[in-house]
């Protein structure tokens, strides 16, 4: 007993007063089932009276009295007149660009809007399109002269075919070639002279050694190192001592590569006959004149006054008259010169040669060795002679040893002497007609 009234006395628990209020008191009259089981207002339940579906009820609180439900109808709402709503105002006109006023550039007033990119003033900064028109065109001039590049490159090119299938050497090679030995040549004759003896020692070695080479694989037995000892010689005499020196070196260089090859050819002893031996040693000694002489001859002339001025003239007369007589017989030659002996020389390549020859000579003469026309002519007509004489002999040598050229060193000339064919003799002349001419130069 004291348990039940002491537990009738406590107070109670916050759990404890929940579920009370949630449960009904007795002798309070149940609620409808079909009052609760429509918690959401205006959704009919099935098997529910008509008349609680205007407003159904809720489960309602004891404690707090329930507030009058209001009916869903349109009386609930104030009216609603359509016509009271005002119209939406239409968006405002953007005027041209002509008729838009333009501001001033020190007002400080900030672009339109609708625009954000500045106007471009006649003159001044291209638009997209203008970049986009331009740089077509660009294209399209480059992508022509793309084309025409390659249709010259084609035609070049089949046209260097057709020469060396002609003439059997490259002409783009040979020009490149020749350009570079003109480059080296001017440089030494132009700055100081005897940067040339130099230039001129090693030509007159290296043709030493090719024509003796030749000689030697046509049947001839030549000594290679003492033609080369000679030469060495016998070419730097010309410029660094007097005249007659070069002579006696000549002399001394011929008995001394002649002497060589009789003891060679007697230490032998290979029975070979007494005419090949004599021939040996005549072409032996014919080597030392062909090149070494020659050479000493264009260094004896640069010795002299002005002198290298008349040997960069000979030089230039020689190799306008061998290139006008290229051209003029690859153009128009039809009438061979000396079948024999050289079947690709024409009458007509030698009158360009004589043509060249002359100008070159005459403007030289004039302008550079400051002597009379006439002299220039003489100068022209003696290099034109002994350089066409110089490269028949060559050629003729070349045909009796059976073969095109001296050598191979030189892309698209063949030997270094292949190009000194008409250089070389024509040193003689060059040297005689300064000193013939020389009482005529202006000084």
């Amino acid at each position: 007993m004291s348990d039940d009234s002491s537990s009738q006395d406590r107070p109670l628990t916050r759990r404890e007063a929940r579920a009370a209020a949630a449960t009904p008191a007795q002798g309070t009259p149940q609620a409808d089932a079909a009052d609760t089981v429509t918690p959401v207002r205006g959704v009919p339940v099935a098997g529910a009276p008509a008349e609680k579906l205007a407003a159904p009820a809720v489960p309602t609180n004891p404690a707090r009295p329930e507030p009058e439900a209001v009916p869903l109808d349109d009386a609930a709402f104030p009216g609603f007149d359509a016509a009271a709503v005002p119209p939406r105002p239409s968006a405002p006109e953007v005027p041209a660009a002509q008729d838009r006023p333009q501001a001033d550039a020190g007002d400080g007033s900030p672009p339109a809007a609708e625009d954000s990119r500045p106007p471009v003033a006649e003159g001044g900064a291209f638009s997209t399109a203008d970049h986009s028109a331009i740089r077509d065109q660009w294209r399209a001039a480059r992508d022509e002269l793309g084309t025409h590049v390659s249709h010259a490159r084609d035609q070049f090119d089949q046209a260097n075919e057709r020469i060396k299938q002609r003439t059997g050497r490259d002409l783009i090679v040979a020009i490149l070639i020749g350009v570079a030995f003109g480059a080296v040549l001017l440089a030494s004759l132009l700055f100081v002279k005897w940067l040339f003896v130099p230039i001129a020692l090693a030509a007159g070695l290296l043709g030493t050694y090719e024509v003796s080479r030749a000689l030697k694989g046509g049947g001839r037995r030549i000594d290679i190192v003492p033609q080369l000892i000679a030469a060495a010689l016998l070419i730097p005499t010309g410029y660094f001592d007097s005249s007659w020196l070069s002579w006696v070196m000549l002399f001394v260089s011929v008995t001394f590569v002649c002497v060589w090859r009789m003891i060679a050819q007697m230490a032998a002893g290979d029975g070979r006959t007494y005419g090949d031996v004599l021939a040996d040693v005549l072409v032996s000694g014919f080597v030392q004149v062909y090149v070494p002489l020659l050479t000493t001859f264009a260094l004896m002339l640069l010795r002299q006054d002005h002198g290298e001025w008349w040997v960069l003239s000979f030089i230039v007369v020689a190799v306008v008259a061998d290139t006008a007589a290229y051209a003029a017989g690859l153009s128009f030659g039809k009438h061979p010169m000396a079948p024999r002996i050289s079947p690709k020389k024409t009458w007509e390549g030698f009158a360009g040669a004589v043509a060249g020859s002359l100008l070159a000579g005459a403007l030289l003469g004039v302008f550079l060795l400051q002597i009379p026309l006439w002299g220039g002519l003489v100068l022209g007509a003696a290099i034109l002679a002994s350089a066409t004489l110089g490269d028949l002999g060559e050629s003729m040598l070349k045909r009796d040893l059976g073969i095109k050229d001296m050598s191979s060193w030189l892309p698209g000339h063949g030997g270094l002497l292949d190009r000194l064919d008409s250089i070389l003799p024509s040193t003689v002349p060059a040297y005689a007609l300064y000193v013939l001419l020389s009482p005529w130069m202006v000084s």
